[in-house]
């Protein structure tokens, strides 16, 4: 089957005629940008995730790297890739001119980046946690840190990681152990072990930069205890230059069910306490640096679960355009040919969800760029209320398109049949790598916890109050007829969500979190439900303005995409609403001892 990359016409769709982007190009920061330097950098994004990327998809998933006289091998063609994407200069595609970048808006840098992501996300993530380990360093590392580590991994000369999960703490950060001892000339000796350190070995650079997670002896417990550190593979020369191996070693490779093409590593530090690492900014303040990149991961993998949702279901449906099988049930007659299947009605409740939850977790990954760029480039205030915004929905953004692509994933393979079960063709490895994304950066569960137990409460609420007034707006503004039905729905949704968060509140408040934040998973679906919904009425919304002959079947797909959404998965989540104002105990109500 012929690779399957992301659709133009969408894009254009997504980027300009729902979310906008052509604003951004009155306002100082991107006004060098146009339409046409966004569908250039396109054009070339696409040009090289077809040659460079879809390439070698398949051969990283059959021949993934191995671990051998203590360090990795991998495919040579995950290396030319990687180059060719920093010398197309998409690693810096959101850095400033003067940092030799691109300075596109993040929505469309965020689009350049699917492209790849959508072909063979495995090599795309060495490039993804460069970038984002680099915006860490940038923002929040001195001076000399920034000019030993920043320049070279915006240029590709040194990739970068995360290095925060212990074997025995998992996503407990505050139970960690590895170590920072301070030293007399300003550097520090860390000790400990590392797991599932994505990147944490590769053969595609000079030096890895990992921004490793650490206690300073002697600090706060918990949390308020962690420090972040820059601790390179290779230590600096005088000219920057990498010299003599750090104290970090690769204990092995961790084999996985997907996403095989990228390293998944466990890293010790300080077998031999000589690890040499440099603080990042403040003591203590590791987290709030680390977040950053978290929450920028976070969405990141949000957006790479929805476009391999979306892979999928273009797997699917041109399969089930091209693929004959029997008679429409009120035209059984044997001498005719076979219709393809698409002309069944069950295979296409299976692409119309698919349609439904990959296009709805594209627009709302979308949506989470464009207000990245509205914290960046917007007046005060605006900015302000983005941050909010953004910081109340990642939880969503991330956990949504996660569940939801792969949902759509496993319905491809069911569209696929027998075949979809097969290694003959694509389906099955999409969905495994999908598999890794409700787990990445933090399981569904997790983030259940964050956006009930934190996310609402923060700043007295005013995120929840900033998303009701931003969905209230989009169900003012509906106007046409075949859209009016969407916005009612959407609307009769907000108080259910408000009664919910108010019934958890008092819980909490009356008894304590614990029986709360047993149902955080069903908040996080009903919110998450609703904001997927929000998106489809903005997209609907948009689709009744075009009116142009070749848009027609575009439109109408966009519409009853939406029409299936509103009527058979929204509806869905109520009974979330009512579980939430009960303050069912179900979960907690089940003694461990009796499982």
């Amino acid at each position: 089957m012929s690779d399957v990359i992301l659709d133009r016409r969408d894009l254009r769709f997504q980027l300009f005629e729902v979310l906008d982007t052509d604003t951004l190009f009155e306002r100082e920061r991107f006004a060098e940008h146009s339409r046409d330097t966004i569908e250039a950098a396109l054009d070339t994004a696409e040009k090289l995730a077809r040659e460079k990327f879809a390439d070698h998809n398949s051969l990283a998933d059959k021949e993934e790297p191995q671990f051998v006289d203590g360090k990795v091998v991998m495919r040579p063609e995950v290396k030319a890739a990687f180059d060719a994407y920093i010398d197309a200069g998409f690693l810096s595609s959101r850095a400033s001119f003067e940092e030799g970048g691109m300075q596109l808006p993040d929505i469309a840098a965020a689009a350049c980046k699917g492209m790849f992501t959508c072909v063979n996300p495995s090599s795309t993530a060495y490039a993804f946690l460069t970038a984002a380990a680099a915006n860490v360093i940038r923002n929040f590392a001195s001076d000399d840190l920034k000019a030993r580590y920043l320049e070279p991994m915006m240029q590709g000369r040194f990739t970068g990681t995360m290095a925060l999960t212990e074997p025995h703490a998992g996503s407990s950060l505050a139970d960690i152990r590895t170590r920072a001892v301070p030293q007399d000339d300003g550097s520090y000796r860390l000790k400990g072990n590392k797991i599932f350190i994505s990147g944490g070995e590769n053969e595609l650079a000079d030096n890895i930069v990992h921004l490793v997670l650490a206690k300073i002896p002697g600090g706060p417990e918990g949390v308020k205890g962690i420090s972040l550190f820059v601790v390179p593979k290779y230590r600096l020369d005088e000219q920057g230059n990498p010299g003599p191996r750090n104290d970090v070693i690769l204990a092995g490779l961790i084999h996985k069910l997907g996403y095989r093409g990228t390293t998944s590593t466990a890293l010790t530090f300080g077998d031999n306490d000589d690890c040499h690492g440099y603080l990042v900014g403040e003591a203590h303040q590791g987290l709030r640096y680390m977040f950053q990149m978290m929450n920028e991961a976070r969405v990141g993998v949000g957006f790479g679960a929805a476009l391999l949702g979306y892979r999928g279901y273009r797997y699917a449906l041109d399969y089930a355009r091209d693929r004959l099988q029997g008679r429409h049930p009120d035209a059984a007659d044997f001498s005719k040919p076979m219709v393809p299947i698409i002309e069944h009605a069950d295979v296409r409740r299976l692409l119309l969800t698919q349609k439904a939850y990959a296009e709805a977790a594209l627009a709302m990954s979308f949506y989470g760029y464009r207000l990245v760029d509205e914290i960046e480039s917007g007046e005060a205030q605006s900015s302000r209320d983005a941050e909010l915004l953004l910081d109340l929905l990642t939880p969503v953004l991330k956990t949504w398109p996660s569940e939801y692509g792969l949902k759509a994933n496993d319905m491809a393979i069911q569209v696929f049949g027998g075949a979809g079960y097969t290694r003959e063709y694509p389906v099955e490895q999409v969905w495994r790598d999908n598999r890794l994304n409700p787990i990445h950066e933090g399981t569904t569960g997790v983030h259940g916890l964050d956006l009930l137990g934190r996310k609402v409460w923060q700043a007295n609420g005013k995120g929840m109050q900033l998303l009701a007034g931003k969905i209230m707006a989009d169900v003012e503004a509906t106007s046409d007829a075949r859209c009016k039905p969407f916005a009612t729905a959407l609307q009769a949704m907000l108080p259910k969500i408000q009664a919910a968060t108010q019934a958890s509140g008092k819980l909490m408040a009356d008894k304590g979190p614990r029986v709360a934040l047993s149902n955080g998973n069903a908040y996080l679906q009903l919110v998450g439900h609703t904001v997927a919904a929000w998106m489809w009425l903005r997209q609907a919304n948009a689709a009744v303005k075009l009116d142009r002959p070749e848009d027609e079947d575009f439109a109408n797909g966009k519409l009853m995409a939406a029409t299936y959404f509103f009527r058979w998965e929204l509806p869905r989540v109520e009974l979330d609403a009512q579980r939430l104002v009960d303050a069912d105990s179900t979960f907690m109500d089940m003694d461990s001892r009796w499982f």
